[in-house]
């Protein structure tokens, strides 16, 4: 008996990893930990529900990374706060920004995140073509500005300058 409960448990415990991710996030200029995101797949796509404080209010830009780091890099002899994340997620190497939902962009491109006038993000976020195994040897970044899913007046949504980052391992 057991060796039956033992076996249950850890069948259930594979299968709780199996279906969710959590990660870290650090505030890119303090190096502060800003909280963590938990991501978990449905039958409706992969949910991110952040769990952050301190952050600006309002609507921020949300994406899936390509590499899986927050490190800063180079570009053009200037700084780049967590520049070696690289970019967009875009497996398809469409070359364009938009929304989480159409099939002709970055697969990486996200909702908005919210944050309230406290300063935190609790509001889940739904990316439909996402799955889990997308996630894997990425990050995910929150930007300064918000999002307005074109490249147009300004490229990748116009969402600046990056803030916050977590690696998904």
């Amino acid at each position: 008996m057991k060796k039956i409960l033992l076996s249950a448990l850890i069948l259930a415990s594979a299968s709780v990893s199996a279906t969710d991710l959590s990660v870290k996030m650090t505030d890119l200029s303090s190096g502060a930990m800003a909280g963590t995101i938990s991501m978990e797949q449905t039958k409706y796509g992969v949910v991110f529900t952040p769990h952050l404080k301190g952050l600006p209010t309002g609507l921020h830009g949300f994406h899936v990374h390509t590499n899986p780091s927050c490190d800063s890099s180079e570009k053009m002899g200037k700084t780049v706060l967590g520049g070696a994340a690289g970019g967009h997620y875009d497996p398809m190497k469409t070359d364009k920004h938009g929304y989480s939902w159409t099939d002709d962009n970055h697969l990486g491109d996200l909702p908005p995140l919210y944050v309230d006038d406290k300063g935190d993000a609790e509001q889940p976020v739904l990316a439909p073509r996402l799955k889990l195994s997308d996630l894997k040897g990425r990050s995910v970044m929150i930007h300064a500005g918000g999002d307005n899913h074109s490249d147009h007046p300004q490229p990748l949504g116009g969402g600046g300058a990056r803030m916050v980052c977590g690696v998904i391992k």
